[in-house]
């Protein structure tokens, strides 16, 4: 299998919010995850220091926030201030105790040095509250809203950019659920009135991979948005909690890029693609566990819908199956960073997250190391790299035998070091594989690989199996235009030439 780089073409820059993540009030996320007073690990202002280190050291750049679902009936005004009463969260149906709200939200941005991202209400609310959350946060003196953040012991302005209007808002699932037309409508009363607000806000809307959807919500207010928001989870088992074994998660990779291909070329039909970019703003190989949640029946007593929500958080679910995947996917997001701009991972803590904690400190499971190695190995301008004779790996689908790419490369040029660096994934269960990279190779070459003594290892507590380690062994020969590497079985590495 051989790879052909040209570090002479340089296709594009990824923007670093392709490496972003999301945090939802669900499970563990919040309260117990990154937020956790009573904890003797917190800081002063109640967030898990352990927790803020691990995010620093994969440079989180973004972070969506407070849902998914959970915004679909939330109202921010009752998370603000000294006098807050729990709520119940229609969306989960716990008790929210509303300690962390939007101030507490953009003191963990700040501490992280991160662009907060806020999703609004689009299921109860009205676009009037949704310009009053953006009054509250970014503007200085005037008005009733940025009054109340003063008087909140707020004087500057938040300064929030990011605003997506909605969450999955076409869904049967979601509170306030609205029809085409009828959203198309909301989206253009909201964007409207934010952009009254504040001019400089960068605007998303809830969408999917649906003409009918996309066309209306675009012909409405294509000229208020920025982006168009789209998610996905490949392992749908929301209901079940059947992981996939690690065949299945490869067969997904056929998909990864189905859903960016399709908006862009929706965008690219009606001639917005140099204007409206892709936010892929809720993305994982695993769907989360939540049963009889999003159903008719609904579950009648809490071992039915609420308890069974703590098996998301069995470490031993999370394996080299959801490291390779997701290395699958952020290349994926690099060979279409012209297009897409921004990506959230879901979510950032606890639940599918890639830390998990528990009281006495966290792990950091497969995905996590993902991050680790591609924000801080690879760089941030994509080169040309086309693949030759690369061998088909066969595994089981849901309906029959895919066929996939055994490997799966994408090449990046760091723009201040000039650095080249390659992610290589092996797909292959059971198999080390051997690839050809062709490119001038002139300077010091290193290879760090992510490798799990089996395709189902994972990390726990006690247990750090899977970790980014020197795999010097990974290369075969080396001459001035060709490195011949040998990729372990299930792995993700990063080869960089200084």
């Amino acid at each position: 299998m051989r790879f052909h780089i040209s570090p002479e073409r340089e296709l594009h820059k990824r923007d670093p919010m392709l490496y972003g993540h999301f945090l939802e009030h669900f499970h563990r996320q919040v309260y117990g995850g990154v937020f956790d007073p009573g904890s003797p690990l917190a800081d002063e202002d109640g967030f898990r220091k352990d927790v803020l280190e691990a995010l620093r050291k994969i440079q989180t750049p973004i972070i969506r926030w407070p849902g998914g679902c959970f915004v679909s009936s939330y109202n921010w005004k009752k998370g603000v201030g000294p006098n807050r009463q729990p709520v119940f969260d229609k969306a989960w149906r716990v008790e929210d105790p509303n300690t962390f709200g939007t101030d507490e939200f953009i003191k963990l941005c700040r501490k992280l040095n991160c662009e907060p991202y806020i999703c609004t209400n689009a299921g109860t609310g009205t676009a009037e509250e949704m310009s009053d959350w953006v009054e509250y946060c970014n503007l200085e003196t005037e008005g009733e809203y940025a009054r109340m953040r003063i008087a909140n012991g707020f004087r500057e302005p938040h300064k929030v950019r990011y605003w997506s209007i909605g969450n999955e808002n076409y869904g049967h699932w979601e509170i306030g659920a609205k029809g085409t037309l009828e959203w198309a409508r909301l989206a253009a009363e909201s964007t409207k009135m934010i952009q009254h607000v504040d001019p400089t806000t960068s605007l998303t809307a809830a969408a999917l991979v649906d003409l009918d959807w996309n066309i209306s919500l675009l012909r409405s207010c294509a000229q208020r948005l920025d982006w168009i928001s789209i998610h996905a989870y490949w392992d749908a088992i929301h209901h079940t909690n059947d992981l996939a074994p690690y065949g299945r998660c490869m067969s997904y990779t056929a998909e990864t890029e189905t859903a960016i291909r399709r908006v862009r070329g929706l965008l690219t039909a009606m001639g917005l693609e140099n204007r409206i970019r892709i936010a892929f703003d809720e993305w994982n190989l695993r769907g989360w566990y939540h049963p009889n949640i999003h159903t008719a029946y609904q579950g009648r007593t809490k071992e039915e819908y609420l308890y069974p929500r703590d098996d998301n958080d069995r470490n031993s679910s999370y394996t080299m199956a959801d490291a390779v995947f997701s290395a699958c996917f952020l290349n994926t997001l690099l060979r279409n960073a012209d297009i897409v701009g921004m990506a959230n991972f879901a979510p950032m803590v606890n639940t599918r997250g890639g830390i998990f904690t528990y009281p006495e400190g966290i792990v950091l499971r497969t995905t996590y190391h993902v991050f680790d190695m591609y924000v801080n190995l690879m760089g941030d301008t994509l080169l040309d790299c086309w693949a030759q004779d690369v061998e088909p790996y066969v595994t089981p689908g849901l309906e029959g035998e895919v066929v996939v790419d055994m490997v799966d490369c994408a090449a990046t040029r760091d723009s201040r070091t000039g650095a080249i660096a390659i992610a290589c994934v092996n797909k292959h269960e059971t198999d080390a594989k051997e690839i050809a990279l062709h490119l001038p190779v002139r300077g010091c070459v290193t290879v760090t690989s992510l490798i799990g003594e089996s395709a189902d290892d994972y990390n726990d507590i006690g247990r750090d199996h899977v970790h980014p380690v020197c795999n010097s062994s990974a290369i075969i020969e080396q001459t001035d235009d060709m490195l011949r590497l040998r990729l372990p079985a299930h792995s993700v590495s990063v080869v960089q030439i200084q």
